[in-house]
């Protein structure tokens, strides 16, 4: 495979496979022009060894190689168990931090060292995390998966985990811009709806994007919820929340990924092609389509994207730096192992399993 790589730029689209390896389709379709990154899933994930083969047979395939990425959260959002350290809800850290703030950003650093790590090692270039939104206590499919209520906890737990990302050899993306903790909708079925007012939003659940733009944050990724308030657009299609407000007033200069086309949040901009065609005028940089094979094909047949200068950059910085081979024999060394024993303290099972399942595409 390697004599046949093709030399070709990453594209504004990530896409899904069905199973543990590569089929003929799945090749031809990840060699499309407009691909530029591959998702994985709970379904792709055997064991450490079929992962590790199914990264390097989708890295083989392109030079530069394909983002691989994955909702590798923690918690009830962690695609890969058995033989991955069980990763802790982001609550915990909170909880932590109520007690001894120093000691909590310690940990927060060593869950996304270990996180990043693993993942590393078997040639995952990114997780999307940290969910960045505030626990109002309102919405189930955020719950534990948020930090804290205080935006302050959040914005410090939240870069200190991106500082672990980041030694584990992985950048982060921060979700869901602006914010879909004070919503009781879960944008996997429907289209949540945030009536507060941009000063109020950016009072609370803007301070910890804008905390992790200024410490480099790779990557964000936007709510499939609307703030009529702002605008008449959900945030993931639009320019107000990604241009004005993400790009222009915070800064920011990563990578915008839509969230997953197929939820129903989505579904009001039209068809699939209709819905990237949105997402990427408002400013996203890359476009996630997923669970639905026949709707890839047929929205990369129909695509036309906006010149996208900075792309080709931006995705350079969210992939892996290192080999996989290196971050092996490092996820082997005693130094990490006493790094997996403190985040396995935290990860007790009923603190992972609380709350109601999360969707596979979120």
């Amino acid at each position: 495979m390697t004599n046949s790589r093709l030399n070709l730029p990453r594209g504004p689209v990530m896409v899904d496979v069905a199973g543990f390896s590569l089929t003929e389709q799945e090749r031809a379709r990840l060699c499309h022009p407009l691909v530029g990154g591959v998702i994985l899933f709970r379904r792709n994930f055997q064991n450490v060894q079929q992962l590790r083969a199914l990264t390097a047979e989708i890295r083989a395939l392109r030079s530069p190689h394909l983002l691989i990425a994955v909702d590798h959260e923690g918690g009830r959002v962690q695609r890969f168990l058995n033989g991955f350290t069980r990763l802790p809800p982001m609550n915990v850290l909170g909880e932590a931090w109520d007690s001894d703030r120093s000691q909590a950003l310690k940990l927060a650093e060593t869950v996304g060292y270990v996180l990043a790590a693993e993942l590393s090692a078997s040639g995952v270039d990114l997780s999307f995390t940290p969910v960045l939104d505030i626990d109002w206590g309102r919405c189930a499919v955020i719950g534990n998966r948020s930090f804290h209520r205080n935006p302050e906890a959040v914005a410090e737990l939240a870069e200190a985990l991106q500082q672990g990302l980041g030694r584990g050899g992985m950048a982060s993306c921060g979700k869901h811009y602006p914010g879909h903790g004070y919503v009781e909708g879960d944008s996997h079925h429907l289209m949540p709806q945030d009536d507060r007012s941009l000063a109020e939003i950016r009072r609370d659940d803007l301070v910890p994007f804008a905390r992790l733009s200024e410490a480099g944050m790779g990557a964000v990724m936007p709510a499939h919820v609307l703030y009529p308030a702002v605008d008449s657009q959900p945030a993931g299609f639009s320019r107000v929340w990604l241009q004005d407000v993400l790009r222009g007033q915070l800064g920011f200069d990563g990578v915008i990924f839509s969230d997953a086309l197929d939820m129903a949040g989505a579904a009001g901009a039209g068809s699939y092609v209709q819905r990237a065609d949105a997402a990427l005028a408002a400013g996203c940089d890359m476009v996630l389509v997923c669970n639905q094979p026949e709707e890839a094909d047929t929205m990369l047949a129909a695509l036309a994207p906006p010149p996208q200068p900075r792309l080709a950059d931006r995705l350079e910085r969210m992939a892996a730096k290192s080999s996989a081979g290196s971050w092996q024999q490092i996820v082997a060394s005693a130094d990490f192992a006493a790094a997996q024993a403190v985040v396995r303290q935290l990860a007790m099972p009923k603190d992972v399993l609380a709350g109601p399942q999360v969707g596979e595409a979120h």
